[in-house]
């Protein structure tokens, strides 16, 4: 088995699970994962102990493992890719589509599709997460970027923990917002209600969404508006609207009114993303188009001049400088 080892030289006295959820990006359970697959050393040591202090100067080897075979799935679809070279693949998801595989998750996933053609991955995430450094939920569309080595994993993950990393969305609302440049920094953490959604919960995790304003409809019952994370927790952005008494277009889970909304799909997008190039450290940004449905329904209900207008990448991305606050 071909595998890939990444050295980290430990800063300062701290428990070795918390210390790689930090360096990696990873959440706790993909951290034990690792460790409970013989895939850490300490000063050369294997050792199965998440709790472990860690000291001043020792290093830390993690040893990635390579993906297990797995029975192939049909792939009868194809993603569009915005950009790739050797360290880095910007695809815009579409919608309808699963990231990674899941035990309830019976069709192809991104994950699946990637495998397919033959696109070398890190193996940084975990068995079933391989080259993904970010996700976006299943019904939502848009820009990722995927990782094609641990190193530039690495890197990816590091920007999302500084905040380096950024995303701008955009949604179809109803009903609009009352003001413009709304944060809202409230903790997210499981619905103790509803096993299928997330709520706002002082036990949660700290999240952080800003929300703009950029178009109303031809009636003023729903708006295009902007929103920027801070955080990247799982619905974000649903449940900072659904504490406002908002909601996206076709989102039948935290929807006002589910059965008023006929919406094939969610009307949320990944617009823009950037970020700084883990090889050459330049700054780039990419641009997702609209899929056809959500276009057609914005070109149905918006003002079509106003709407192409608003959404020149510049303008958009200028919504969220720190004047419009």
């Amino acid at each position: 088995m071909n595998r890939e080892n990444v050295t980290l030289y430990v800063e300062e006295a701290i428990r070795l699970d918390l210390f790689l959820v930090q360096k990696l990006g990873q959440t706790r359970n993909q951290i034990s994962q690792l460790i409970e697959q013989d895939c850490i050393r300490v000063d050369g040591k294997a050792t199965s102990k998440p709790g472990l202090k860690l000291k001043i100067s020792q290093n830390v080897a993690i040893i990635f493992p390579e993906a297990k075979s797995t029975p192939a799935q049909v792939i009868d679809f194809d993603v569009e890719v915005l950009f790739e070279d050797d360290d880095i693949l910007v695809i815009n998801k579409p919608s309808s589509l699963t990231v990674h595989p899941a035990p309830s998750v019976k069709e192809p996933t991104l994950v699946d599709w990637l495998k397919h053609k033959g696109i070398s991955l890190s193996t940084l995430s975990g068995e079933e997460r391989h080259g993904i450094v970010h996700r976006l939920d299943r019904g939502t569309s848009g820009a990722m970027v995927i990782a094609k080595n641990n190193v530039a994993h690495e890197a990816l993950s590091a920007q999302l923990q500084d905040k380096s990393m950024g995303r701008y969305y955009m949604a179809v609302v109803t009903p609009p917002l009352k003001e413009d440049g709304i944060i809202i920094d409230k903790p997210i953490g499981r619905s103790s209600h509803n096993r299928l959604k997330m709520a706002i919960s002082e036990s949660g995790k700290n999240a952080k969404t800003q929300f703009q304003k950029v178009l109303l409809s031809h009636d003023e019952t729903q708006e295009l508006i902007g929103c920027k994370l801070y955080t990247g927790r799982t619905h974000q952005i649903r449940v900072h609207l659904e504490s406002m008494s908002r909601h996206i277009i076709g989102d039948h889970i935290y929807a006002l009114q589910p059965k008023s909304d006929k919406m094939e799909r969610i009307l949320l997008h990944a617009y823009i993303l950037y970020f700084t190039h883990p090889t050459t450290q330049e700054r780039v940004q990419f641009v997702a188009p609209l899929e056809a449905v959500m276009e057609d329904y914005i070109l149905k209900h918006f003002d079509p001049k106003e709407f192409h207008a608003h959404i020149d990448p510049l303008r958009f991305e200028h919504l969220f400088s720190p004047e419009s606050v």
